[in-house]
């Protein structure tokens, strides 16, 4: 592999030319992905979320699987099913979508409880479990989520173990009245992703994501990132704090933001900015607040409260 540093900024600018005006949002995404972590998406239909999976599946080189989540969706359909073949008198297991490196797993939240539920050991494990075998899904495996708000028609919230188990949530907003009108024009957006080609495969993003994993955090830094995760388990705000696995998420994630800023090292700077998108849907706010804005907010206080190291 070449330079990383030159090949995700090759990446960030390839994909900020679909996702017009989020450039945030992009970086937040690549962040995941270099991290190898799960991306919810949560917004209003039509914003440009599935059009930002599929962009980074196409430039990843990936092998990718859209998954719509329904009322009727069962768990077959997505981890797959044994059937039973007469010629051999033998089962025979027929792997399901989930079985690629990249999945779009669309309105999740449409689903029931007991479908979600068969995405936690893949999302955990990288691997699924079937009439007692257990077969390993592709490498990196990447599962890219969206969500449409709470309060829409037709939808169930997703439990505290399956919002644990998403690395960064996100949200892309509309986008302002100039942006808009470039997407209008044909620039951007759903149609400028059906035309990009892949930048990398598979074998280089798992290599940068090992790189990202090289990436050197000081004890200092480390410090502030545990102080961060223990403020959200005292605050009287918030019913349910990070857990572990959310603390081990926040470190490469951060770990990941340096590489995005092209340093081999992370700074108090990478766990301000990581707080809010990797802590703020694994609170649960006192009180009954379940919006973005809300949790955010409180993180946003926390990081206000805790000590920066110098």
């Amino acid at each position: 592999m070449s330079d990383p540093t030159a090949i995700v900024a090759q990446l960030r600018a390839a994909l900020g030319q679909i996702i017009l005006g989020k450039q945030a949002v992009v970086d937040l995404a690549l962040t995941a992905a270099l991290a190898g972590g799960h991306i919810l998406l949560e917004d209003v239909p039509g914003v440009g979320k599935t059009t930002l999976a599929h962009a980074m599946a196409t430039l990843f080189g990936c092998s990718f699987q859209r998954i719509q989540f329904t009322s009727d969706l069962l768990p077959s359909d997505i981890t797959g099913i044994s059937i039973y073949n007469q010629s051999t008198g033998q089962f025979e297991f027929k792997q399901g979508p989930i079985f690629a490196q990249m999945v779009l797993a669309d309105e999740i939240n449409r689903t029931t409880p007991k479908t979600q539920s068969s995405l936690l050991e893949a999302m955990n494990e990288g691997q699924i479990s079937v009439d007692n075998n257990t077969w390993p899904l592709p490498r990196p495996f990447l599962v890219i989520a969206t969500q449409n708000p709470q309060d829409h028609h037709g939808t169930y919230p997703l439990p505290e173990s399956q919002l644990d188990r998403f690395m960064i949530r996100l949200r892309l907003g509309y986008p302002d009245p100039t942006i808009e009108r470039q997407i209008l024009r044909g620039h951007g957006g759903h149609l400028a992703a059906q035309s990009i080609t892949p930048l990398i495969n598979a074998e280089i993003l798992q290599q940068l994501q090992q790189a990202t994993r090289a990436v050197h955090i000081e004890d200092a830094v480390l410090d502030y990132l545990l102080a961060l995760v223990q403020a959200t388990r005292r605050s009287a705000e918030i019913e349910l704090g990070v857990s572990t696995r959310g603390a081990l998420a926040f470190q490469q994630a951060v770990r990941a933001r340096a590489m995005l800023d092209g340093r081999r090292f992370a700074l108090p700077d990478d766990v301000k900015q990581m707080a809010a998108p990797i802590l703020g849907h694994r609170i649960r706010l006192a009180g009954g607040g379940l919006s973005v804005a809300e949790a955010d907010q409180v993180i946003q206080t926390l990081v206000a409260q805790v000590p920066v190291p110098v």
